[in-house]
């Protein structure tokens, strides 16, 4: 709870932080757009009418109508050294995505600005954070002309504001403004950015709109077990919220990540084996489509044959059908009780085998984590641990007391014929809490495995995180937060001058789970000839692994071993039936392996549904459906 309430507290402050370290780090990059900007904010608004995300969308969209007239610097790129290639093509190997700048009609800015007031900007240093992923190697040569914070007032109701949009959109003043030209300004979604295929990047320009300020919980209905929300709330946010009530929200991905981006992603995390992934465990959505049309997916029911299911059509389209507005999730109870074990093997296929008898015996497992040696290492030399660097799995079980003990001694059983040692399983919070330990900081500490490289990374939503050589010592700060301490303690201007970027390049490829051994084990024997610093994580149960290789985007070489890394195993996980993306979603950096995966006709299909809800493709345009897909 107090890494929750840490986590959203730095959130919510990393704006004021950002602006300081821009003062000194980006100011040669401003340009003339900065000193006509409209200050964003966050606090009350002077205006009372207090405007409404249901109300913005629709007017954005139709005001996009209106004759452009192009401003070059509203998208000026600060990258110098972008390519300019186009990528998500088949057989495509780059990374910076190229995209005719489509300019902001005068008309539509001086819109949003009535709408908006001060919760809108077009400060150059916020559109180059927003226009940036801080979690992935992906990058776009523009950025976006406008960035705008949207957030509920307190007055007033939705559908209150869905009935003006609707009459302003049909309004005569408008028919005419859609004769004059078309809709091409794009509108980004923007969630907890922790996305890490290039979901954010905006390479058109146009508007981005950044949901963090959509965080309020809505409805609570304990007695059904549901929760309504806005997009821009996280799960470790929600879950606080849920606890005294005995419920929580079951999905678990990254920390920061925020349900509207979790809706857009069709995420997971390690606790699907049990819950599911985003699909089943949300209820319905109320999305804004493209033509300004604010639809609601379905009621609360827990099931209902009425009509498509949008709220699965949605899922997953990743901003590229609507913009979400409103979430109904499922809940579940606090479980009563849990186990979590650990044990080590002397081969990564001895631990998937593991997993997957498990699997099979039909016990009911809530995480099956699987950490190879080079992750285990990772760990030691961040913590300053003495973990044996061994393929490890670790196990949580839940119930009632007998009945999590019960699994957790078939699961030992299980481990010891089939070349498992060191099995230990803790029942106190405590040393549950550290068995637990070396999973949530897996990520993290990764970065701890290349020492002679000073590597920049940018994350947590506006605030600047930095790894200097060696600063990993054995105190017992975890690495994030050691990170976050060097923000305050770093000089931001040589920081960025002096260190390379160094992101991880993540790989989320997952099989049906009888092939899960033979790819891991395939995979394994080409990460460890390669030398590239290459790293297993896998949610085991339900045949999804990541591999996380650290590179520096700025070498040829490394760029081009890791994709062919990348290649690899995302091409050996589809000849076995299975996926390029488990949890991740598609973004830009997938795309290129959508036709063997799905096959064209999947893909026109797609490409249908796209032109019938977006005909302009304003939507997040460029992601998700591969380019050179045509009807």
């Amino acid at each position: 709870m107090v890494y929750s309430w840490w986590y959203s507290h730095l959130r919510s402050t990393s704006r004021t932080l950002y602006s300081h370290l821009k003062a000194s780090t980006f100011h040669g990059f401003t340009n003339s757009t900065t000193q006509n900007a409209v200050v964003s904010g966050v606090k009350a608004r002077k205006n009372p009418f207090q405007w409404r995300f249901s109300y913005l969308v629709p007017i954005s969209a139709a005001s996009l109508l209106i004759n452009l007239q192009q401003n070059p610097s509203f998208s000026d790129s600060f990258d110098p050294n972008a390519r300019g290639v186009s990528i998500g093509g088949k057989g495509s190997t780059e990374f910076v995505v190229k995209g005719t700048h489509k300019g902001v009609p005068k008309e539509l800015i001086e819109d949003l600005k009535g709408i908006c007031g001060e919760n809108m900007t077009m400060d150059y240093d916020e559109r180059f954070f927003h226009g940036k992923p801080q979690n992935s190697f992906h990058k776009a040569v523009n950025i976006p002309d406008i960035v705008l914070f949207p957030s509920y007032g307190i007055d007033g109701s939705m559908e209150l504001f869905t009935y003006g949009v609707a009459k302003w959109l049909g309004s005569e003043e408008n028919e005419d403004n859609r004769c004059h030209g078309v809709t091409d300004v794009p509108i980004v979604p923007y969630g907890g950015a922790t996305s890490i295929e290039g979901h954010t990047l905006s390479p058109h320009g146009g508007v981005c709109i950044d949901m963090s300020q959509m965080k309020s919980v809505k409805s609570l209905h304990v007695k059904d077990m549901d929760v309504v929300v806005e997009p821009g709330i996280g799960w470790m946010e929600l879950n606080e919220y849920l606890e005294p009530y005995g419920l929580f929200f079951p999905l678990d991905p990254g920390p920061g990540a925020t349900i509207g981006g979790m809706c857009a992603t069709r995420c997971s995390g390690s606790l699907a084996v049990r819950y599911g992934t985003m699909r089943e465990n949300v209820i319905n959505l109320k999305v804004v489509l493209a033509n300004g049309d604010v639809v609601k997916t379905g009621n609360r029911a827990r099931k209902s044959s009425a009509g498509y299911d949008l709220t699965r059509l949605l899922i997953g389209s990743e901003g590229t059908l609507g913009v979400i507005t409103e979430v109904t999730l499922r809940l579940q109870k606090i479980p009563q009780h849990s186990v979590v074990a650990r044990c080590n093997f002397t081969s990564v296929k001895d631990a998937a085998d593991v997993a997957i008898a498990t699997m099979l015996s039909g016990i009911q497992v809530s995480r099956v984590e699987l950490l190879d040696e080079v992750q285990v290492k990772a760990i030691n030399i961040a913590n300053g641990s003495n973990l044996p660097e061994k393929p490890t799995l670790l196990f949580e079980f839940v119930g009632t007391e007998a009945y999590a003990r019960e699994q957790t001694l078939l699961v030992q059983k299980i481990v010891s014929e089939h070349n498992g040692s060191d099995f230990i399983f803790a029942e106190e919070p405590e040393a549950k809490k550290e068995l637990w330990k070396m999973r949530k900081e897996a990520l993290w500490a990764c970065f701890a495995m290349e020492p002679t490289f000073e590597a920049m990374i940018s994350c947590l939503k506006g605030s600047c995180l930095w790894q200097r050589k060696k600063w990993i010592d054995k105190s017992n700060l975890t690495p994030l937060l050691k990170t976050i301490k060097m923000v305050f303690a770093l000089d931001a201007r040589s920081c960025v001058e002096n260190c390379i970027e160094l992101p991880p390049f993540h790989i989320d490829v997952c099989v049906p789970l009888s092939r899960l051994a033979e790819l891991i084990s395939k995979s394994k024997e080409v990460l460890d000839a390669s030398p590239l610093i290459c790293s297993v994580i896998a949610h085991a149960g339900d045949g999804n692994f990541h591999t996380v290789i650290l590179f520096d985007p700025d070498s040829e070489e490394h760029r081009r071993e890791a994709e062919r890394l990348n290649q690899f195993m995302v091409k050996t996980a589809l000849s076995m039936e299975g996926t390029c993306t488990g949890e991740h979603g598609v973004g830009t950096g997938k795309m290129k392996y959508l036709e063997q995966e799905l096959g064209i006709e999947n893909l026109r299909t797609m490409k249908s549904i796209k032109a019938a809800l977006d005909p302009n493709n304003i939507m997040n345009p460029g992601k998700l459906i591969p380019p050179h897909v045509c009807l």
